[in-house]
């Protein structure tokens, strides 16, 4: 009895060692993906200076809207200033933008390097099975190298894609480098034009 359980724990193991392994790898890419960018980034002054204005301006901003003048010259006013603030925003989430770029491209050729390992190991593998059955442009995505009909394949492409987005966006929160606040309403770096001008 006892050696039947063994055998099934380790048929389970091996069961799910692929899907394990893309996801420890994952999780491995993460982490050197955040040093790299302390390292370029999060570490330095500027970066730390560009955080620390686009906080109060979003503050600011949040502040000035809430409070409601009754006098017509003082609601102008107020326009033009709420206006200065979201101009002073959208500069610094664009300058924040350009600065982190640099390590971008060092981040996406770290992935870059990664996938093309983890894909020359788990080519035209099923690495994992999704609890569900995927539709369209999704199937395509899960299937994506796989031969086969059953659609709950899974293959590393888009268990890589599912582990990366989540695992970095917690990590960043938990590190404390999550963008600041107010940074996605300033545009980044292509904002949209402001009607206002128009």
């Amino acid at each position: 009895m006892s050696s039947a359980t063994a055998s099934t724990s380790i048929l389970s193991s091996l069961r799910y060692s692929d899907s394990l392994t893309v996801v420890g790898i994952s999780f491995c890419t993460a982490i050197v993906c955040e040093c790299i960018s302390w390292l370029l980034i999060y570490r330095t002054n500027s970066y730390k200076s560009l955080k620390s204005s686009i906080d109060k301006a979003s503050k600011k901003l949040e502040t000035m809207k809430t409070d409601k003048p009754t006098k017509i010259s003082l609601k102008k006013s107020k326009t033009k200033k709420i206006d200065r603030v979201e101009t002073s925003l959208k500069e610094s989430s664009r300058d924040l933008s350009l600065f982190k770029f640099k390590s971008g491209a060092v981040v996406a050729l770290v992935l870059f390097v990664v996938f093309g390992l983890l894909n020359s190991l788990f080519e035209g593998k099923v690495v994992a099975k999704l609890p569900f059955k995927p539709f369209g442009i999704v199937m395509k995505m899960s299937h994506r190298g796989l031969v086969g009909d059953d659609a709950t394949d899974c293959s590393m492409a888009f268990l890589y894609f599912l582990c990366s987005i989540s695992i970095r966006t917690n990590l960043q929160k938990f590190l404390g480098f999550s963008p600041p606040r107010g940074a996605a309403a300033g545009g980044g770096l292509f904002p949209m034009p402001d009607p206002k001008t128009n």
